[in-house]
């Protein structure tokens, strides 16, 4: 059961590196490489196994993702030149993310379920189920944290405390909005709604980009459109191709990220069954066959890819 858990290159001309939740990325200057690994995370945790081919199936959706959104707002991304890698430009990055939902589910459905009757200061109306479309998508923002869980944050406090300023967080909206709506018809068309997912941006020159992965099932919800109806009326579970799944399991287990909880064990069978998942959403989302990458010298192939690619 190989995965891609990390990588330790150095390259020449390399000016820093930085590993996060599931990314490694190299900098050189103004452009950096970034490695999607097979690292998973939930409930801001890595977890201790990474999963098999999990790593390739983001960076391809993303990677078509970005490709079929960037007339709506320019993106970061300049080639993939591996499976695993993306090469673009660095930008300074807004310490928010741009959070969007057209149902109530995940997060938000628990702070409902508990009594809550808005989300980062947008109000919410009575009466409505797990999983239920909302009246209209909302944007719900979080603070992005270095280190720990990100934090709930209302667009007023954004403003208010210098975060983004307002003129800009206008264009952050009005990006998030129309990508949500790309997103939307994408998922449709392959028979997948769209639930909720996030953005993340950042500037260059004076310019704002759209950066990291989007519409990947690490930074959004999908249900099965077939039969969506039916099993909302009978209050039943979703059909679902999320990373939900794995925060559900570990839930069952017990674990949520809090302190003084310890990560379930992964066995065999947990891993091979998410990596199944992740195979089955790339194949719904793209309508192609997975092709999976040779993992025997899955480090060769790609420090030489970034080293052609940056050279």
């Amino acid at each position: 059961m190989n995965a891609l858990k990390e990588t330790n290159f150095s390259f020449k001309g390399q000016t820093n590196f930085y590993r996060g939740k599931v990314r490694d990325i190299y900098y050189f200057g103004n452009r950096m490489a970034m490695v999607a690994t097979d690292r998973i995370s939930a409930f801001d945790v890595i977890l201790p196994r990474a999963i098999p081919f999990k790593g390739q199936v983001l960076n391809q959706i993303a990677t078509k993702n970005l490709e079929a959104t960037k007339d709506i707002c320019p993106n970061w991304l300049e080639q993939t030149p591996d499976p695993n890698v993306a090469i673009g430009i660095t930008c300074e990055t807004f310490p928010v993310e741009m959070v969007i939902r057209g149902y109530l589910a995940g997060h938000a459905w628990r702070e409902y379920r508990d009594g809550k009757r808005s989300v980062c200061g947008v109000a919410l109306p009575e009466g409505l189920k797990e999983n239920d479309k909302l009246p209209e998508p909302i944007i719900t923002p979080t603070t992005k944290a270095h280190e720990g869980h990100d934090e709930d944050i209302s667009r007023e406090e954004i403003i208010a405390k210098g975060l983004v300023s307002e003129k800009e967080y206008e264009q952050l909206e009005d990006y998030t909005r129309k990508l949500f709506q790309r997103g939307t018809e994408m998922a449709k068309e392959r028979g997948l709604i769209l639930v909720d997912t996030k953005y993340e941006f950042g500037k260059l020159d004076g310019t704002i980009y759209l950066i990291d992965e989007i519409h990947t099932p690490d930074s959004s919800r999908y249900f099965y459109a077939d039969g969506y109806e039916e099993r909302q009326e009978k209050g039943e579970a979703q059909k679902q191709l999320s990373k939900e799944f794995v925060r559900q399991w570990l839930i069952s287990q017990g674990f949520q990220g809090k302190n003084g909880q310890k990560v379930p064990e992964m066995t065999d069978e947990v891993v091979n069954s998410i990596s199944d998942r992740y195979l089955e959403l790339f194949e719904k989302f793209t309508g192609e066959p997975f092709q999976k990458q040779d993992y025997s010298k899955v480090n060769d192939r790609i420090e030489n890819s970034i080293v052609k690619a940056i050279n």
